[in-house]
Protein backbone atom coordinates (compact mmCIF):
# COMPACT_ATOMS: atom_id res chain seq x y z
CA UNK A 1 0.00 0.00 0.00
CA UNK A 2 1.72 3.60 -0.80
CA UNK A 3 2.07 5.80 1.71
CA UNK A 4 0.11 8.66 1.58
CA UNK A 5 1.76 12.20 1.37
CA UNK A 6 0.39 14.82 3.39
CA UNK A 7 0.70 18.45 2.09
CA UNK A 8 1.75 20.77 4.61
CA UNK A 9 -0.25 23.35 6.05
CA UNK A 10 -2.15 26.09 3.77
CA UNK A 11 -0.85 28.78 5.96
CA UNK A 12 2.52 28.98 5.84
CA UNK A 13 4.10 31.55 8.39
CA UNK A 14 7.18 34.05 7.27
CA UNK A 15 7.07 35.94 4.39
CA UNK A 16 5.58 33.89 1.56
CA UNK A 17 7.00 33.85 -2.25
CA UNK A 18 4.25 33.91 -5.10
CA UNK A 19 5.31 30.41 -5.92
CA UNK A 20 4.17 29.46 -2.32
CA UNK A 21 1.01 31.79 -2.68
CA UNK A 22 0.49 30.20 -5.99
CA UNK A 23 0.62 26.86 -4.49
CA UNK A 24 -1.72 27.88 -1.41
CA UNK A 25 -3.99 29.29 -4.07
CA UNK A 26 -4.40 26.27 -6.36
CA UNK A 27 -5.07 23.62 -3.41
CA UNK A 28 -7.58 25.91 -1.80
CA UNK A 29 -9.02 26.42 -5.58
CA UNK A 30 -8.89 22.47 -6.10
CA UNK A 31 -10.41 21.45 -2.78
CA UNK A 32 -13.19 24.06 -3.49
CA UNK A 33 -13.87 23.06 -6.90
CA UNK A 34 -15.77 19.78 -6.03
CA UNK A 35 -19.08 20.23 -5.61
CA UNK A 36 -19.24 17.85 -2.85
CA UNK A 37 -16.70 19.55 -0.71
CA UNK A 38 -18.02 22.71 -1.19
CA UNK A 39 -20.91 21.65 0.17
CA UNK A 40 -19.38 20.12 3.45
CA UNK A 41 -17.39 23.26 4.21
CA UNK A 42 -20.65 25.15 3.59
CA UNK A 43 -21.83 23.18 6.70
CA UNK A 44 -18.65 23.47 8.76
CA UNK A 45 -19.17 27.26 8.49
CA UNK A 46 -21.63 27.18 10.88
CA UNK A 47 -19.15 24.96 13.49
CA UNK A 48 -17.58 21.92 13.93
CA UNK A 49 -19.05 18.31 13.14
CA UNK A 50 -18.42 14.91 12.70
CA UNK A 51 -18.43 12.55 9.24
CA UNK A 52 -21.77 10.78 10.28
CA UNK A 53 -23.94 13.87 11.31
CA UNK A 54 -22.25 15.57 8.21
CA UNK A 55 -23.41 12.75 5.73
CA UNK A 56 -26.95 12.56 7.15
CA UNK A 57 -27.10 15.81 6.87
CA UNK A 58 -25.95 16.29 2.99
CA UNK A 59 -27.21 12.62 2.23
CA UNK A 60 -24.31 11.20 1.05
CA UNK A 61 -22.50 7.99 2.60
CA UNK A 62 -20.26 8.27 5.91
CA UNK A 63 -17.55 6.81 3.47
CA UNK A 64 -17.96 9.15 0.92
CA UNK A 65 -17.79 12.29 3.44
CA UNK A 66 -14.57 10.70 4.69
CA UNK A 67 -13.01 10.59 2.01
CA UNK A 68 -13.67 14.54 1.09
CA UNK A 69 -12.79 15.50 4.44
CA UNK A 70 -9.72 13.76 4.28
CA UNK A 71 -8.88 15.61 1.33
CA UNK A 72 -9.78 19.12 2.99
CA UNK A 73 -7.31 18.03 5.93
CA UNK A 74 -4.49 16.98 3.75
CA UNK A 75 -4.87 20.30 2.04
CA UNK A 76 -4.49 22.31 5.56
CA UNK A 77 -8.57 23.67 5.26
CA UNK A 78 -9.66 21.38 8.43
CA UNK A 79 -8.25 19.89 11.40
CA UNK A 80 -9.51 16.55 12.53
CA UNK A 81 -9.99 15.99 16.08
CA UNK A 82 -10.08 12.89 18.36
CA UNK A 83 -12.60 12.47 20.69
CA UNK A 84 -13.11 8.85 21.66
CA UNK A 85 -14.32 6.83 19.01
CA UNK A 86 -15.44 9.76 16.91
CA UNK A 87 -13.32 12.35 14.88
CA UNK A 88 -14.46 16.31 15.06
CA UNK A 89 -13.96 18.13 11.96
CA UNK A 90 -13.51 22.13 12.04
CA UNK A 91 -12.14 24.34 9.62
CA UNK A 92 -8.49 24.84 9.90
CA UNK A 93 -8.23 28.59 11.31
CA UNK A 94 -10.51 31.34 11.66
CA UNK A 95 -8.74 33.75 9.55
CA UNK A 96 -10.08 30.65 6.95
CA UNK A 97 -13.75 30.93 7.91
CA UNK A 98 -14.33 34.67 7.95
CA UNK A 99 -12.76 34.53 4.45
CA UNK A 100 -14.76 31.55 3.16
CA UNK A 101 -17.92 33.52 4.65
CA UNK A 102 -16.92 36.93 2.72
CA UNK A 103 -16.34 35.05 -0.94
CA UNK A 104 -19.98 32.59 -0.11
CA UNK A 105 -21.41 36.31 1.01
CA UNK A 106 -19.93 38.21 -2.10
CA UNK A 107 -21.30 35.13 -4.27
CA UNK A 108 -24.55 34.47 -3.16
CA UNK A 109 -25.45 37.99 -3.35
CA UNK A 110 -27.91 37.13 -5.90
CA UNK A 111 -31.26 39.33 -6.97
CA UNK A 112 -33.97 36.89 -6.00
CA UNK A 113 -36.26 38.70 -8.72
CA UNK A 114 -34.36 37.80 -11.50
CA UNK A 115 -35.25 34.77 -13.58
CA UNK A 116 -33.71 31.42 -13.07
CA UNK A 117 -31.17 30.67 -16.07
CA UNK A 118 -30.48 27.06 -15.70
CA UNK A 119 -33.80 25.27 -14.59
CA UNK A 120 -31.27 22.36 -14.72
CA UNK A 121 -28.66 23.82 -11.73
CA UNK A 122 -28.05 20.75 -9.21
CA UNK A 123 -26.78 23.35 -7.14
CA UNK A 124 -29.07 23.00 -3.96
CA UNK A 125 -31.35 25.58 -3.51
CA UNK A 126 -30.59 27.52 -6.52
CA UNK A 127 -32.99 27.72 -8.86
CA UNK A 128 -36.27 26.25 -6.96
CA UNK A 129 -39.46 26.26 -7.84
CA UNK A 130 -38.58 26.63 -11.86
CA UNK A 131 -38.22 22.92 -12.38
Amino acid sequence: MPIATIQPPLYCWGMPTTTSRLDVMNRLGRAMADPTRSRILMALLSGPGYPAELADMLGLSRQNVSNHLTCLRDCGIVTAEPEGRQTRYEISDPHLTRSLTALVDVVLAVDESAPCIDASCPVPGCCEGVR
